[in-house]
């Protein structure tokens, strides 16, 4: 009985060892396994190097260069807080610094993880001043950082490379996040056997996936050009103090930006120095209101509709017009009995402009502001693009339609005001604007083509607005700034500030657009200044400037004086 008895507890005992065995076996084989190669491999994600940004003539704007990634693996390091004093201590020469960075790089390292990055632009001397110290776990490997050669230059053409949220290098406004799928390349993958110490096994496990590079632009961008716009918007800013300024150059042919520069602006290299405001792009992502230089677009629109001439006189021009409980007044309250249309435009008259939206009728004002790119994005390639919403057609009334025929009461974006001057100088065509040509990745290249969006007039229409335009900058308020010899077409524009429902009148955005040479441009222009204090009048802030810019740009171009 006692001999049964041992049986049934021997054959017992076997059956759970045969189940447990079955259960840490087969069961959980799959867990135990992966958990043994966490133990012992290590994995992470290796970054390729990302592609360059080119001016048009190949200089670098944007590139990469070498630089050390520093890591950590806190599974391994046993004293965290003494490896991350030592590693304060190479990291900065600074003792106030070394504190928070101390701090810093502890909060990393008593992190649950595998593997942690620590810096990710360790130069070749620290480096080696860290390999000696030795420090069980932390080790660095060869990465790549971005650098501009060109400092600030067109930072907010460039944007900038900053970490995501996993801390991958990512780009954020500009070219760097509207192209950061083809710049920042293909990631590829290291994953190694490692000993009890952190230490590679030379003949463990070893599986290395090479990142691929990413693409580089070349951009329509001229650095000459650049260079010319953003010294002049400087001198111009401080000459004329005021808040803000922008200034943005493009062929109108091809719809290719020649230039962009903004001030405030900041260093893509230390972007972190800078307020966050800095960092948006206002000639594609602020709004405001045109004033006069919308009337060149009002005055092409009646004219293609066959409304009105140039030598059109306005009947209603003797004195303010009154409009509902409104009255429309010149910016001088100058007024002259059978104003033309032309010299509507030379002397920027509003109640000509008045006469002209009558003649159009809100349906066919409406359908201009359209047809010339307003209330949608131009799709420029750049990330931090808005557009302002035009006012639905059915709650536009007669003071509206008044309003918008001098540039108040409709917002725009500066690169959707030059964009439809552009339309002028272009014979009639509403282009695209992009600012890279091509994409280079290895030996193929990708042109970027210029687009045609739509032919909002006709080239007569357009050639009848370039004249008038023209005599606007002849015998306008701006014409003692006109380099001699040549025909230039532009239009001045002083628009109030909208502050809490109405217009402040010692505020203003002062600008001026135009083209040059007139008759076969080499570029379009548009100058913004934001709140001039020496004086609130476009004529005498923005088109100094705008001036001063064409001059060097004409014989930049080596264009002949007519």
């Amino acid at each position: 009985m006692r001999l049964k008895f041992l049986q049934y507890v021997y054959f017992l005992s076997l059956a759970l060892i045969l189940l447990r065995l079955f259960y840490w076996q087969i069961v959980r084989f799959d867990d135990l396994s992966s958990s043994a190669d966490a133990q012992h491999l290590s994995s992470r994600t290796l970054e390729g190097e990302r592609g360059s940004i080119l001016f048009s003539d190949e200089s670098i704007l944007a590139s990469s260069r070498p630089a050390y990634l520093l890591y950590g693996m806190p599974n391994i390091i046993k004293n965290k807080a003494e490896a991350a004093l030592k590693l304060a201590t190479k990291l900065t020469s600074d003792p106030r610094e070394r504190f928070d960075v101390k701090n810093d790089l502890l909060d990393k390292l008593e992190k649950n993880l595998a593997w942690v990055g620590l810096d990710n632009d360790l130069t070749y001397e620290t480096k080696l001043q860290i390999d000696e110290l030795k420090i069980n776990g932390v080790s660095s490997e060869l990465s790549f950082t971005r650098y501009y050669p060109e400092a600030s230059m067109a930072a907010h053409i460039l944007g900038f490379v900053g970490s995501d949220s996993l801390g991958r290098q990512t780009g954020y406004f500009g070219l760097e996040g509207f192209y950061n799928g083809q710049l920042k390349g293909v990631r590829g993958g290291l994953t190694e056997e490692r000993d009890a110490h952190g230490s590679p096994i030379l003949s463990g496990t070893f599986l290395k996936q090479d990142p691929k590079p990413g693409s580089s632009l070349v951009l329509t961008v001229d650095r000459s050009v650049q260079y010319i716009v953003e010294q002049e918007l400087k001198a111009g800013l401080d000459k004329y103090g005021a808040k803000g300024g922008q200034v943005v150059v493009m062929d109108p042919k091809t719809g290719g930006i020649l230039a962009m520069a903004a001030y405030p602006s900041y260093d893509p290299a230390d972007f972190t120095d800078f307020p966050k405001e800095f960092y948006k792009n206002p000639t594609v992502a602020d709004s405001f209101e045109p004033g006069s230089t919308f009337k060149v677009l009002v005055m092409a629109a009646a004219i293609n509709e066959n409304l009105i001439e140039p030598d059109t006189k306005c009947d209603s021009c003797s004195g303010p017009v009154t409009i509902a409980d409104y009255q429309i007044r010149t910016w001088n309250n100058k007024y002259i009995p059978n104003l033309t249309m032309t010299d509507t435009i030379v002397h920027s008259d509003n109640t000509g402009m008045v006469y002209v939206g009558k003649k159009l009728g809100v349906d066919k004002m409406y359908q201009y502001i359209r047809d010339f790119g307003f209330g949608i994005l131009t799709g420029i390639d750049l990330q931090d693009e808005t557009t302002p919403e035009i006012r639905p057609e059915n709650e536009w009334k007669e003071i509206d339609l008044a309003t918008s025929t001098f540039g108040q009461g409709i917002a725009v974006t500066p690169i959707q005001l030059i964009r439809a001057v552009a339309v002028v100088a272009s014979g009639g065509y509403l282009m695209e604007p992009h600012v890279v040509k091509t994409i280079q990745s290895g030996d193929k290249i990708i042109e970027i083509k210029p687009k045609i969006i739509g032919t909002p007039i006709t080239k007569n229409t357009a050639d009848t607005i370039t004249k008038m335009m023209v005599e606007a900058v002849e015998k306008g308020e701006a014409k003692a700034f006109l380099p001699k010899g040549y025909k230039i077409a532009g239009k001045t524009g002083t628009a109030q500030i909208p502050v809490a429902g109405h217009y402040d009148p010692t505020k203003t955005i002062a600008s001026f657009v135009g083209f040059a040479p007139a008759f076969n441009p080499n570029f379009v222009m548009l100058v913004r200044f934001e709140e001039p204090t020496a004086s609130i009048f476009g004529s005498e802030t923005a088109a100094p400037t705008f001036f001063a810019i064409a001059k060097k740009l004409l014989l930049y171009f080596n264009s002949a004086p007519d």
